[in-house]
């Protein structure tokens, strides 16, 4: 059984900068993609970034290029999203997800974390 959690919500000034992290339980870590999702209020959940197991591929919604970057120790069955200049449009829960290949995981992970707040205040 894998068991993902994530931490380092909060609440942050538009601008500033946040870092998720995500460990992984249950299995060995490196062979899985990972990966984020948020879904805000009201809306659809939403693909963010994610990672391959090997780190040479990475791949990112639009909106957050050249702000969000994933990246991941596989010594540590950890991922890590760190957020810079945010923005209020970024408010959601953000969602930690796990799936053996990465494009697997963009459109169908198999595994999700319970989820974390982010809230960017204007």
């Amino acid at each position: 059984q894998v068991q993902l959690i994530e931490s380092g919500g909060g609440l942050v000034q538009a601008g500033g900068s946040l870092r998720l992290s995500c460990v992984l339980f249950g299995r060995d870590f490196s062979p899985y993609a990972m990966g984020w999702f948020r879904q805000a209020p009201g809306k659809e959940r939403e693909f963010v970034a994610a990672i391959a197991w090997n780190e040479i591929s990475t791949y990112y919604e639009d909106s957050v290029k050249g702000r969000f970057t994933i990246n991941r120790d596989n010594a540590k069955n950890m991922v890590y999203l760190q957020m810079t200049s945010l923005k209020p449009e970024d408010t959601a829960v953000y969602y930690c997800a796990a799936h053996p290949n990465i494009d697997g995981l963009r459109h169908s992970p198999d595994y999700w974390g319970q989820g974390t707040q982010v809230t960017v205040s204007s």
